[in-house]
């Protein structure tokens, strides 16, 4: 069994909705091909810590206590005896509350690519035919100015990927066609 297998069993254990599966599915899909970019040697961890990321969300109370979101994933991947510091660190730095530093490349791209992941969707399902395939840049570009549209993601950590040399709309681009290729999976 591959590591992405392991990991994909992992997911399925703990996370059950669709809504969190399709999400942990599409930012895994964006960890790997900002990694195919950046650090092609490393694919198979970046695309984990995405798949991964989220793994407690249907555990913690994150509304009341943020904070937990992040270090309780870590602890149930201890359990599981899988990760490493590097997955570890970049699940932690998705999440601001968990005042874990962005030290190195993947943890800034999760840190970008998590937000994007939900806008995205968002944009498609305004969509008259709510397909992933109608989706252009330019209206991923667009809704970014737009802060009443999907006014819950954030903007910033989306823009952050510009620390990486990757310019915002090119990782609009890289987002939109990393989640077209796995529109089956999102059912988008």
């Amino acid at each position: 069994m591959t590591e992405r297998e392991k990991a994909e069993v992992i997911l399925k254990k703990y996370v059950k909705t669709d809504h969190f599966l399709k999400h942990s599915y599409a930012v895994e899909a964006v960890m790997r091909a900002l990694s195919r970019k950046l650090e092609p040697e490393m694919e198979e961890e970046w695309a984990v810590a995405g798949l991964l990321h989220d793994l407690d969300a249907e555990m913690v109370d994150y509304m009341n206590h943020p904070e937990l979101h992040g270090p309780k994933t870590i602890e149930l991947l201890k359990s599981e005896g899988f990760g490493n510091d590097r997955i570890y660190n970049a699940i932690l730095a998705h999440n601001k509350a968990t005042d874990a530093k962005i030290g190195n490349k993947m943890d800034q791209a999760i840190f970008a690519s998590d937000p994007i992941t939900g806008f995205i969707n968002a944009i498609t399902l305004v969509y008259v035919d709510k397909k992933i395939s109608s989706v252009k840049v330019k209206s991923i570009t667009k809704r970014m100015k737009e802060t009443r549209f999907a006014a819950g993601a954030d903007r910033t950590a989306m823009k952050s990927i510009e620390k990486l040399g990757i310019a915002f709309p090119e990782f609009a681009e890289l987002s939109l066609t990393a989640m077209q290729e796995i529109s089956d999976v999102l059912d988008l």
